[in-house]
Formats: C-alpha cells, structure tokens, sequence
C-alpha cells in the first residue's frame, strides 16, 4: 500500500491528470494518506476542485479557511520558484511532477517560458530536495512521447526534463527519481477528441491535419496506472512506458462522427508535428526492458546501471504506426472508454457524463 500514511505532493495538480490521480488516491485503492497537497498557480482551477470535492460535506468559509487542517490541501505557488517549492516539499513522502506546458503550439511560441516550466520546475525539485536534505522518498516526473527524438519546444523541454530526474539520482541517493513517459491522454484538457466533439456539435467540419497521422492513444485513467506501477516497481532512474495501442486521426474522426452527414475537412500537418510518435527511440530500446504491460527504458548513466541483467524487450524503436486500429477497433477503444459521442453531453460543452 504505497500511499499508506504518506504526504503526496502533485505540481500542477488541478490539470486533468493531476486531478484523476487526486481522485485515485483519495479512493485508499492504494492505501490512505495522510495528506495530499495539490500545487499549481491557478487559484480558480483549484477553488473549483476545491468545491468538487468538499461542498457537500461542509459550509462554503470552512472548506476554504480549515485548507490546512484537511487530509486534501490546496498550496497557490508555481515550480518556477524556488522559494514556493521549497515550502510545498517540506515533510513531503512523494512528489508527484505534473506541473508542465504542454501544446506545442504554445511552446513553439513561447519557448522561453516552456524551459522555465518545464526544466527549471524540474530544477527547483531537485534542487530543494538537495540542498536542504529533503526526506523526499520518490520523485516521479510526467513526460511524454513527444519527449522521445523531439521535433518541438514541448517535446524537447519534456526531454531535458526527463534527464534532469534521472541524474538527479547520482548527488541524492536517499530519494528514488523516476519518470513516465506516455502519448496522447483521451478527453485530456487541449486534446483532440474535445475538439472533435466542437466540432460535431456545430455542426462540422472535422479538422484533421493529415488522415494517415497516428497517435498512442491513453485513457487518464490509464495514464494514472502507469504512475502508479512506477511508483510501486521502477528502480532509480528508470522511465515507464505503458504499452499502448494506436490509430489514425482520420480514424478517430470518423468514429466520433458516426452516420452524422459531416464534413471531414483535411488541414495539413502543423508546426512542430510528426506523422507518428515514437515512445521508445531505436537507441533507447538497447536498453529498455519488459516489465507487465508496461517498457522500463534503464538509466544510460553507468553510475545508475543495475548490475541485474533484464534481456532488451526491443529490436526497433516502438511507434504508434507500428500497431494501428482499424476503424472497428479505434470504435470499440473509445467506447470502452466512454468517449463515443451517445457519452458526452454536448449541450454542456461536450462534458462526459457520468
């Protein structure tokens, strides 16, 4: 029971993963914490969280002003500073770094503020924990597949990032750093299917950039169990991988569609995209293990390498365009997920229901 009596920490905790692994973890699926502190910079986002979680158990002024005296505490502060970050880490057991920009065309525009998001939050983790002897058992970072040959500012921020928590395990022996890595979350904030979802409510077209285009597809829940078989299996240093299936965008549009008479509209490829992405790179898979469902891609850095011998689960690099669903199967995921059109309430701006 990893959670058992434990402080969580989770750095941007109010984005939609950082709000399911809340809610996970508050279920004591993995044992009960002693506290989780949800950290971001966006005090509306968390009034809201805030208010989903605790209204009906209590008046409006006591769920704001007893924050501190809650087992769900909300913390304003950002991991670009580093005197906020320290303060959050305090008597902290496991941090969770979800903090990030993450649309690339965001990034593309404001590189700058991408590097200090991304690795100069990463930085000011690191660097609290060592400098003031932190007791921190593990930190675990969220990257993703963009992170892997990156094309874009999100990817290579992501990719700096993910060396940032691996070599921070050479100068801090007494805390576990690790990372995930996975592709594109279902319904997340900034995805596609919601867009399509717009889309289909207005009317139509369906944008789609390129019809062959694929893309790892994940529900959040999904990403959360990887986080959480890192948290309790990863050795120092490690990034976990959830094997993940694939499709098409142009698949995944006509899906959502259905027989609705929409217009498929074709948009070209965008700034900073790729046709496929790559969750593990050719060069990576010399070292990359199988581990459940999952790939552990092991620490380059020879300080880190176990010296335990795990055959390489891989030849190649591993693509989404090495497995694609056909239509049938892009269908059938997206139901088992919830994510057909018949589950979401268009009137309410495509929200799912539950």
């Amino acid at each position: 029971m990893i959670f058992e009596g434990k402080t969580i920490l989770v750095t941007g905790g109010t984005g939609s993963m950082g709000k399911t692994f809340v809610r996970r973890v508050l279920t004591g699926e993995l044992g009960t914490p002693k506290k989780i502190i949800v950290f971001s910079r966006d005090e509306a986002k968390q009034h809201d969280m805030r208010m989903s979680y605790l209204h009906k158990l209590v008046a409006t002024d006591e769920v704001i002003y007893r924050n501190f005296m809650n087992a769900l505490e909300f913390r304003i502060g950002d991991v670009r500073d580093y005197s906020s970050v320290c303060s959050a880490l305090k008597n902290v057991d496991i941090v969770v770094n979800a903090a990030a920009m993450k649309q690339v065309p965001t990034c593309e525009y404001f590189p700058t503020e991408a590097v200090l998001t991304n690795c100069i939050g990463a930085t000011n983790i690191v660097r609290a924990i060592e400098e003031n002897n932190y007791p921190v058992d593990t930190v675990i970072s969220i990257s993703t597949d963009k992170a892997c040959k990156p094309v874009n500012v999100m990817g290579m921020t992501k990719s700096i990032q993910e060396r940032i928590i691996t070599s921070a395990n050479i100068l801090n022996p007494n805390t576990r750093f690790i990372c995930v890595r996975y592709g594109n979350v279902l319904a997340s904030r900034g995805s596609v299917i919601p867009l399509f979802h717009e889309q289909i409510k207005n009317g139509g077209p369906v944008t789609v950039t390129i019809p062959e285009m694929t893309r790892f597809l994940l529900s959040l829940n999904q990403a959360v169990d990887t986080v959480f078989i890192a948290l309790r299996e990863a050795k120092r240093g490690e990034t976990y991988v959830p094997i993940a299936p694939a499709a098409t965008i142009l698949n995944i549009a006509k899906a959502l569609i259905g027989k609705r008479r929409i217009e498929i509209k074709v948009t070209g490829i965008r700034p900073g995209e790729k046709m496929h992405e790559i969750m593990v790179s050719e060069e990576e898979a010399n070292h990359c293990v199988k581990r459940g469902e999952y790939y552990a891609i092991r620490p380059m850095l020879p300080e880190l390498c176990d010296t335990e011998q795990e055959p390489n689960a891989l030849t190649k690099e591993f693509s989404s365009a090495d497995t694609v669903l056909d239509l049938e199967g892009t269908i059938a995921l997206l139901r088992k997920h919830r994510l057909m059109i018949e589950d979401v309430d268009l009137s309410q701006g495509g929200e799912l229901l539950r």
